[in-house]
């Protein structure tokens, strides 16, 4: 049996009615980034006859007759900015989010009859993420190594990451895809790598990466350098450019080990301890050898005994020379016809008597 015409009437009314009220979301889900500012554009319709009095958004309502103006709202008034009109247009502008605004938003309006209010559903999605690297704490040198700048959502809109190490930008590493691709990484590679996105403030924070390699330019330091004197203390240090540093070192004598540690101490050394010395220093990620340093001991006591016996020469030498020098100014003074034949054998005597005195004693 069809239903009363009445019935029919307000069925179709009812349908008329029910098109005619709506909000339609361009995006119905946002990513954005932390401190950016997010659109959330909408159009609304509603049937002819009514006159709009007020629009706004609000979030998470519990009921629509309740529902809070976000304009209102401390924590939205000076972010939150209407770029619509009372016709058709709800677009709204809600600058430097936070995690703390990822919400469900609606649109709302009344209008100047008791009957003409309307909520917009489903409402837009909002959920603010931040940007973290993703990385290998320690990579080897000669290694390849990816870092990855991560989100918690998938932004919205297309970005271009950009890349910081140590606080300046890598200016050839800007890219829309949000990893980093280090080849054969270096020494200089290691560092704190942050990541962004362009024309965004934001800057994740930073995360080290380590970049080991082996022992590298070993060397040995000696102190205190220079003449070695026989009787004193000397240290023979070992140095060299690893990472993680070195901490194990052996020490040679020639091609003998003499000790181990980064210090090689030698107490009263000896002429007996000069010779070659080198260092060995050891890491779990290789070894290097040290270029040989040479050891020249000085011998204190052959010095003193040497110059002792040269001064005492110099003077005998020089007394020898006045007593001949005056044994002849006297033989001279002397008369020629009465002593010449005595005093001529004990003058070539004397000089001889004390030249070979000057040669034994020297």
């Amino acid at each position: 049996m069809a239903p009363p015409l009445p019935l029919i009437f307000l069925l179709m009314i009812h349908r008329v009615s029910s098109s005619d009220w709506g909000v339609n979301y361009s995006h119905l889900y946002i990513c954005a980034l932390k401190n950016s500012s997010v659109i959330m554009s909408c159009n609304y319709t509603y049937p002819t006859g009514y006159k709009i009095e007020k629009v706004f958004w609000t979030k998470n309502p519990v009921n629509c007759e309740n529902s809070p103006d976000l304009s209102e709202d401390p924590e939205y008034s000076q972010r939150l900015q209407y770029l619509g009109d009372k016709q058709q247009n709800c677009t709204i502008r809600l600058s430097h989010v936070t995690q703390k605004d990822s919400h469900m938003y609606y649109f709302r309006f009344t209008t100047d009859k008791p009957d003409g209010k309307w909520t917009g559903k489903p409402g837009v999605n909002l959920t603010v993420t931040d940007l973290q690297v993703e990385a290998p704490e320690r990579v080897t040198e000669g290694q390849n190594v990816s870092l990855t700048c991560k989100s918690s959502c998938a932004l919205t809109d297309r970005a271009t990451f950009i890349w910081y190490r140590n606080s300046q930008p890598l200016t050839e590493r800007r890219d829309r895809n949000n990893q980093l691709l280090l080849q054969s990484v270096r020494r200089e590679d290691a560092g704190r790598y942050s990541c962004a996105l362009q024309e965004h403030t934001y800057i994740s924070p930073a995360v080290y990466l380590s970049v080991t390699y082996p022992p590298k330019h070993t060397f040995v330091a000696v102190s205190p350098c220079c003449e070695l004197v026989e009787g004193n203390s000397v240290n023979l240090s070992c140095n060299s450019d690893s990472y993680p540093p070195a901490l194990n070192f052996s020490w040679f004598k020639g091609g003998t080990f003499v000790g181990s540690g980064r210090i090689y101490s030698i107490s009263k050394i000896s002429s007996n301890h000069s010779g070659e010395y080198k260092c060995k220093s050891i890491t779990e990620h290789g070894e290097k050898y040290s270029d040989a340093v040479t050891l020249n001991v000085t011998c204190v006591g052959c010095l003193v005994k040497l110059y002792t016996t040269g001064v005492v020469c110099g003077a005998a030498v020089v007394i020898m020379m006045v007593l001949i020098w005056v044994k002849k100014r006297k033989d001279t003074q002397e008369s020629q016809m009465n002593q010449s034949k005595l005093q001529a054998p004990v003058g070539n005597l004397t000089e001889s008597v004390y030249e070979n005195l000057m040669v034994s004693y020297c």
